[in-house]
């Protein structure tokens, strides 16, 4: 089974930015689509984006868009979660995720379509 590791968490500032990284290892990454996620203590895990298993088709959560870009480079076995004008409420341990279908057509945004899930990187911005 794939082993995912988020990296790249911190502690910023409102308007301040990170980029968070998923090294996958173990596993087929070049043909799964690949998936963000959040969560805050006492609530449910969150949708932040998602990006088609060859790369180009993205598809972002409302509360993101504009702000947060997804990529992947196949060749390192890494996808990347770029987060720009961040706010406090953007404030969560983040997650990259394994879609458990191959080559899929469309991408999904719900959590039960991953199969393989990282151990998370905490995110904090501060007012």
């Amino acid at each position: 089974q794939v082993q995912l590791a988020e990296s790249g968490g911190g502690l910023v500032q409102a308007g301040g930015s990170l980029r968070l990284s998923c090294a996958a290892s173990g596993g087929t990454f070049s043909t799964r689509a690949m998936g963000w996620f959040r969560q805050t203590p006492g609530k449910e895990r969150e949708f932040v984006a998602a990006i088609r298993w060859s790369g180009g088709s993205t598809y972002y959560a409302d509360s993101v868009k504009g702000r947060f870009t997804i990529s992947r480079e196949n060749a390192e076995n890494t996808v990347y979660l770029q987060m720009n004008n961040l706010k406090p409420e953007d404030t969560a341990v983040y997650y990259c995720a394994r879609d458990r279908r191959v080559r899929p057509e469309h991408i999904s945004r719900w959590h039960g379509q991953y199969d393989s899930w990282g151990q998370g990187t905490q995110v904090t911005v501060s007012s």
